[in-house]
């Protein structure tokens, strides 16, 4: 990455867990190496001892620290006082980027930015939606209530930055067309994910990695996978890997279904050991934006089969035998079945791991990131970035 004027970018964001945190994890370390500073605030009651442990891998390139505030999901009177909180926080960083990614890190960085312009700082407020408020049906009184607070945050708001096509054209149906600068720029995945993970000798048939709650569909990766056993007419294993809020109902779906000794569950682990306990990974997603998960695998040389949502078939192609129904118990057995009884099926469907780097590298996604934080800043233009400088009234 070239040699740039170095900035001080905060990373604004709730929960460290998921694809967000991976996402952000990814800008942090390519942006620290090519020589700015960076810093994270994020959610404080969120997160266990797996991502503490990522938090430790990253903490050598957060020049400006890891700052954590409680952040709620859902609005509260809270919030009042964690704005306030994280506006102090954020001013004693003096950041020239202020990135927000999801709804709630989206509010925060944006307003304690219009906060700082207020003060004569210049920062740029740029806003990742990462699904997240998208999700929202505009048929709902929720839904209409945050699609137009996304509408409204837009005037405070520098660039929207869309993490696949899906998201920049939902965004525009949902929301509505963006009136202010915007950049679709792919999630990636780094050099040291597109290595062939081999399977243990002791590997299971299916696994699904992620968070346990219904929006991920594990009650549809197991309804599925009974339905495989009966298709194929022979019992089958598989390991559900993560957590989240319905850990104990999936577990209880399992016992009820007779499958609590074939399916397994583990926690959140560190994704390179989960590959190696199964050749076919299964996102049974009800909605998505663009999932690392499948990158990831992708990169492992695993075999996916995914429900047909968010930018998913952007990576897999539009037309990829592996793409199921969302929501669909049965198309989902009917894939998990050929993947196990037809030889050449992987071969035959998974894109070529070539083809999936020169899109999806996060050197690639680094660069761009960059590329616009610096268009946005602009530091030849006025005052150096950060310091005091007129603010229009």
């Amino acid at each position: 990455m070239a040699k740039q004027q170095p900035l001080r970018i905060l990373h604004c964001f709730r929960s460290p867990i998921g694809g967000i945190f991976r996402h952000v994890r990814d800008l942090v370390e390519e942006h620290s190496k090519a020589g700015h500073e960076i810093g994270i605030l994020c959610d404080s009651s969120t997160g266990g001892e797996y991502e503490d442990s990522l938090f430790d891998d990253i903490r050598p390139y957060l020049s400006l620290g890891l700052t954590r505030v409680p952040i709620r999901r859902s609005i509260s009177p809270s919030d009042i006082a964690t704005m306030w909180d994280t506006y102090k926080k954020i001013k004693s960083l003096r950041p020239d980027v202020l990135h927000g990614h999801g709804a709630k890190g989206g509010v925060l960085a944006r307003l304690a930015g219009s906060a700082l312009r207020v003060n004569r700082y210049r920062v740029a407020r740029l806003y990742t939606a990462h699904g997240g408020s998208l999700h929202y049906s505009r048929s709902s009184l929720s839904g209409q209530f945050v699609l137009r607070m996304e509408r409204l945050q837009e005037y405070f708001t520098d660039a929207l930055v869309f993490i696949c096509e899906y998201e920049r054209d939902t965004y525009a149906r949902k929301v509505g067309r963006p009136r202010t600068k915007t950049r679709l720029i792919y999630n990636g995945i780094g050099e040291r994910d597109f290595e062939p993970i081999p399977t243990r000798s002791d590997a299971v048939h299916f696994i699904y990695v992620g968070m346990l709650r219904d929006l991920k569909g594990p009650d549809l990766f197991v309804d599925a996978f009974a339905k495989t056993e009966r298709l194929l007419g022979r019992p089958l294993s598989a390991l559900m890997i993560g957590d989240g809020p319905d850990r104990d109902r999936y577990r209880e779906m399992m016992v009820e279904r007779g499958l609590g000794k074939r399916i397994g569950m583990l926690p959140a682990m560190r994704v390179h050991e989960a590959f190696s306990m199964a050749q076919n990974l299964v996102v049974p997603s009800r909605a998505e934006a663009m999932p690392y998960i499948v990158l990831e695998g992708l990169g492992a040389g695993k075999t996916i089969i995914a429900s047909r949502v968010g930018g998913i078939p952007e990576v897999l192609g539009a037309d990829s035998a592996a793409l199921v129904e969302p929501g669909n118990s049965d198309d989902l057995a009917r894939v998990m079945a050929e993947t196990l009884s037809t030889p050449d099926w992987h071969a035959r469907t998974m894109p070529k791991p070539e083809a999936v780097k020169a899109v999806f590298s996060s050197a690639v996604m680094a660069r761009d990131v960059l590329k616009l934080y610096h268009e946005l800043v602009n530091p030849a233009a006025g005052p150096t970035a950060g310091q005091a400088m007129p603010v229009a009234s």
